[in-house]
């Protein structure tokens, strides 16, 4: 389980909280406390820096690992490498990368990034291409269609290789996944449409002779009944002005990314029949763009959700909420003590129970 950034509504009392150092690290040892092995940190023009702002949180936690979001096409892939190289022996191993390609084209270009959404995912592939070859210690000479290094190597190689983590929906996104990444990243969509990414890309993965695993990206709304858990939702969506949500669809209505269009078709821009699957909410998806999907319920209906998605080979669960900090809360108190009953989840961080002196028998 990792708690994930990004935030569009605010607090109850109607206000963001900033994002501190202080309040950011308060977040992550709960967390560890709780039992979440990593927390994404998101990238963007819109937020703060994901490496320098986790560097910084590294340093007043201890366990936790950081799934960093960082956009190939604006620092080389050597400079990437020994970035990463550094984090992992500051922090004693706990990176993970999350690499974004970047679906809009206007975004990338305020970064000085002007090739066009299919030559950024090639990029992307030249650069994992480039940076997990150095982080093997090998010395790496490569004149790419985007890319290009010579003699490059690492002083130090990084102990252990951070993991890879990526997410895309389109044929040539799902092409780069197949050939370069750990873990393939899904948003929120109904169970019947991730199994279908899923056996999609363990496909385009078998050919190039890999496995992967898979996660997926979701907000979450849980409570101790299920009627207070829908009524923290209307409350959310209540305090969606129409303008805003109108402005904010017309935006993502023109992104050339294949997983946000996904995204818009769970809910149309209508505030109607957004459960979309049995406790599965797109009212997220008015306001904020990317992940826009939440489960809401009880303890025990998220549970299921939880189990339902597991099942079909969902691995990890990136998950936020709205706050960050009280949500960690309700989940990692009422959720995670249900999944670790059937075996389903562990605290990462405490020691294997001792072994029954009393064995069951199978039948």
């Amino acid at each position: 389980m990792f708690v994930g950034g990004h935030g569009t509504p605010a607090t109850a009392s109607g206000r963001d909280r900033p994002p501190t150092v202080a309040y950011l690290s308060q977040i992550a040892r709960a967390a560890e406390d709780l039992g979440f092995v990593g927390a994404l940190t998101p990238t963007g023009a819109w937020c703060e820096d994901a490496w320098l702002t986790t560097a910084m949180v590294s340093q007043n936690s201890e366990r936790l690992k950081f799934l960093v979001a960082f956009r190939p096409g604006f620092v080389s892939p050597t400079l990437a490498a020994q970035m990463a190289s550094t984090f992992q022996r500051q922090t004693g191993g706990r990176l993970l990368l999350n690499v974004v390609t970047g679906g809009e084209s206007h975004e990338q270009r305020a970064y000085g990034d002007f090739l066009d959404k299919d030559d950024r995912y090639r990029r992307t592939g030249e650069f994992l291409q480039v940076v997990r070859e150095l982080w093997e210690g090998k010395s790496v000479d490569l004149e790419g269609e985007h890319l290009r290094v010579e003699d490059a190597r690492l002083a130090r190689v990084p102990d252990p290789v951070p993991e890879v983590y990526f997410g895309g929906s389109s044929p040539i996104a799902g092409e780069i996944a197949a050939r370069h990444v750990d873990v393939y990243l899904t948003w929120g969509e109904p169970p019947a449409q991730v199994a279908e990414k899923i056996e999609w890309i363990r496909e385009l993965a078998a050919r190039h002779g890999r496995t992967l695993r898979f996660g997926i990206r979701l907000h979450v709304i849980t409570r101790d009944t299920s009627a207070q858990a829908w009524a923290e939702a209307e409350r959310l969506l209540a305090g969606f002005d129409p303008q805003t949500v109108a402005s904010v669809q017309a935006g993502l209505a023109r992104s050339e990314s294949e997983g946000q269009r996904r995204m818009l078709a769970l809910h149309g821009g209508s505030r109607d029949g957004l459960e979309i699957h049995p406790n599965l909410w797109a009212g997220i998806g008015l306001v904020r763009g990317g992940a826009g999907t939440a489960l809401v319920g009880s303890h025990e209906e998220v549970a299921e959700r939880i189990r339902e998605y597991a099942a079909l080979g969902i691995e990890e669960f990136v998950l936020s909420g709205y706050p960050h900090l009280e949500e960690a809360y309700w989940f990692g108190e009422g959720v995670l003590p249900r999944l670790a009953a059937e075996g389903l989840w562990r605290h990462p961080f405490l020691p294997e129970p001792a072994p029954s002196a009393q064995v069951p028998f199978a039948s």
